[in-house]
């Protein structure tokens, strides 16, 4: 169906309403689509493909198309590549006329490209770090506009300097990540686990968070910082973190002590993965009755992430030989959580994991200790 270009007040309209969006979103990904969606709606183009330039590999990729999954290519070519290259904007009314079009995405896709305008987009310092390209006029008149550049400009301009911003954001959070995980690890070879252990369990405890409602955000934040649930692990000896017999009272309370040095180690960061950590760390040892350490909590008041970090942790350290102990089979597993429902677990969480028990057991083969 042909559209008509905006009038001024729409185009007003989508400008404030997206830059609004894109102002208040932290998230990488979902500042680009919101870049594309509103460069598609300002030109009224079929399509609108956010590009960024990956220094480390020498490619260009999007991960928003509208209609398509990733796509990279190298960094020189298509008219993108052209474009980035020389910091220039490129308008061109049939793509299969210009010898700079690379149709091969076009023969993977199945889609006809036709009119095309692509614009770069700078950071601060002036510097281009990727581009806006738009596809397809779907006005009647098919084809796309000096003033249709003049608006996409003027996106790409604002766009840059909101990148540079969320890009530098989500360096940061990809870094804390890191160190979480690392740091993860690190207490699991101690205890000669592999660090394999912290990743089944933060899988896990992503999908048992999903299906007890929390939202992605959450999900996602819970999986991020539950390797480091056992960090505190560190300050412990070896002769007491390893040994294979019975721990006497003594050892048992040094054991005990790992929720509250996890804790301490990680109480004082303001920022909200440590923080959250932090919470994990002291309470995934606390139980729904009340029994648990260090605090003695029962119920809601442990709070949610420690409750499905108990779960994710004790299905894991059941599942898998330890030097203590060997595995369990899995029917032993389930007669465990069904008695310890209500006193150790929480009720409702113990009937998810049931639910998702399949999709757990394939998390646990997939991260199984012969893939550390």
């Amino acid at each position: 169906m042909l559209l008509k270009d905006l009038s001024s007040e729409q185009l007003l309209t989508i400008i404030f309403e997206y830059m609004a969006k894109i102002s208040s979103e932290s998230r990488l990904d979902k500042v680009l689509v919101l870049m594309a969606n509103m460069g598609r709606e300002m030109i009224v183009a079929d399509r609108c493909t956010v590009w960024l330039i990956d220094e480390a590999s020498g490619e260009l990729y999007t991960t928003v198309a509208h209609g398509v999954k990733e796509i990279r290519i190298p960094i020189g070519s298509g008219l993108v590549g052209h474009a980035i290259a020389t910091g220039e904007p490129i308008i061109i009314e049939d793509a299969y006329d210009d010898p700079r079009h690379n149709a091969e995405n076009d023969r993977r896709t199945g889609y006809q490209t036709k009119s095309i305008i692509t614009i770069p987009f700078r950071n601060n310092d002036g510097q281009t770090i990727g581009a806006y390209q738009a596809i397809n006029k779907m006005t009647e008149a098919g084809k796309f506009t000096d003033y249709d550049m003049n608006l996409l400009s003027l996106a790409a301009s604002y766009a840059g300097k909101s990148l540079e911003s969320v890009m530098l954001h989500q360096e940061i959070a990809d870094t804390q990540r890191e160190i979480i995980s690392t740091m993860g690890e690190i207490g699991e070879i101690r205890s000669k686990e592999t660090g394999n252990h912290v990743r089944r369990v933060a899988e896990y405890s992503y999908v048992l968070a999903k299906a007890c409602g929390l939202s992605d955000r959450e999900a996602e934040m819970l999986r991020d910082v539950s390797p480091m649930h056992d960090i505190g692990k560190v300050a412990i000896p070896d002769a007491v973190l390893n040994k294979p017999g019975k721990l006497t009272d003594e050892e048992y309370d040094i054991i005990k002590s790992h929720t509250r040095i996890g804790h301490q180690l990680l109480r004082s960061s303001r920022r909200e993965l440590l923080s959250a950590a932090s919470i994990i760390a002291e309470q995934h040892h606390e139980k729904w009755d009340g029994s648990g350490y260090p605090n003695g909590l029962s119920g809601d008041a442990i709070h949610i992430f420690g409750r499905i970090t108990a779960v994710a942790d004790v299905f894991d350290a059941l599942s898998a030989e330890r030097v203590y102990k060997a595995a369990w089979p899995l029917d032993r597993i389930e007669r465990l959580f069904r008695e310890e429902r209500g006193r150790h677990f929480d009720p409702r969480i113990v009937d998810i994991f049931f639910e998702k028990l399949d999709e757990l057991v394939e998390i646990r083969d997939r991260l199984n200790d012969t893939e550390a």
